[in-house]
């Protein structure tokens, strides 16, 4: 599930507040605290890594366990060629400067799988504004294979339908209604091109509105120029757009904070009813026979403290996903097997 500098002005300002005043989690003494000061310190100075923390738990988690295994630039132990930073699922994965901020503070007694859980879910605190908490247990090991083919393999597709969805949650025990839970997480965070394409396209067999969906084109094409790239990225959340956007896409506000730019809230889910997200994956979950998928997305949507706690719960299970394999360490850099 794929994640630039989505928050400016006064959300900032609000952000940084928060910052200043939330503490760090008391049980995990100094380890925990050293984690939450690296991600306090890079939240405020680029706002836009902390979702990117949150999305590499995902993505470390997903494939293999939570074994630390995104994070390697090369492995002599591998049977393929290129790491899981390579692989295409994980385009714009980013925040590794930060575990390694943090590694160099803790030293070798803390695995990088650790910090990973770690940094994601003092993230997820942070731009939750302290609503959303839960409890990261520590003692991971580091893993030494690291498989872009096996990223590719595992991982969901922005393209996925509902059944390609559920079946490759339910083959890590994970339910519908987690599956919808942990989408919510597209609340922040950023796109590429590359991943919501074909919801441009005037043939798309999944529903998107119409005004939306133009104003979508035409704002990408002006993100190619502004970002010189011809696969630019695009916030997730009609949200966190401008003005002129919103009103050119026809969204509907009521029940969202429109002030909390770049805050992690149930708004996905209001955006989501309308035909509003950016990825076919998203709007898939209104998709499909399991009455759980669409009762979640209303539930969440009037709730959003039912969601923020289906969201911890589900990103606490996923941060105690087992290592798979047969060989770990404790890394002495996150980058590289010792």
């Amino acid at each position: 599930m794929k994640l630039t500098r989505a928050l400016a002005g006064a959300a900032v300002l609000s952000l940084c507040l928060l910052l200043a005043v939330q503490p760090a989690a008391a049980a995990g003494g100094k380890v925990e605290s050293t984690v939450r000061k690296e991600v306090v310190k890079a939240i405020r100075a680029d706002p836009s890594v902390g979702p990117a923390l949150i999305r590499l738990v995902f993505h470390d988690c997903w494939v293999n366990g939570c074994d630390g295994s995104v994070l390697l630039d090369t492995t002599p132990f591998n049977s393929s060629a290129g790491v899981e930073k390579a692989a295409a699922n994980n385009i714009g994965l980013r925040g590794f400067d930060v575990i390694d901020a943090i590694k160099a503070k803790l030293g070798d007694a803390v695995s990088c799988a650790d910090i990973v859980v770690l940094a994601g879910r003092d993230a997820t605190t942070i731009l939750s504004r302290g609503r959303i908490t839960y409890a990261v247990e520590t003692g991971r090991k580091d893993g030494v294979v690291s498989s872009a083919a096996a990223a590719d393999a595992t991982l969901p597709e922005s393209t996925f339908d509902i059944n390609q969805l559920t079946d490759n949650f339910a083959a890590k025990n994970f339910t519908a209604e987690e599956l919808v839970a942990l989408a919510g997480a597209h609340a922040v965070g950023v796109s590429h091109l590359s991943s919501f394409r074909d919801r441009l396209n005037a043939t798309t067999r999944t529903p998107i509105s119409p005004r939306y969906q133009a104003a979508l084109a035409g704002d990408v094409e002006a993100l190619k120029g502004r970002q010189n790239a011809t696969d630019p990225i695009e916030k997730f959340n009609i949200r966190d757009m401008d003005a002129g956007f919103r009103n050119a896409s026809g969204f509907d506000a009521a029940g969202v904070d429109m002030a909390a730019v770049g805050v992690l809230d149930n708004s996905f889910y209001h955006a989501n009813l309308q035909n509003m997200v950016l990825l076919r994956s998203d709007w898939e979950l209104r998709n499909g026979t399991d009455p759980s998928l669409s009762d979640s997305l209303f539930a969440f949507r009037e709730n959003a403290t039912v969601w923020e706690m289906e969201f911890a719960a589900a990103m606490a299970k996923l941060s105690v996903l087992p290592a798979e394999g047969t060989r770990f360490e404790m890394r002495k850099s996150c980058r590289a097997t010792n």
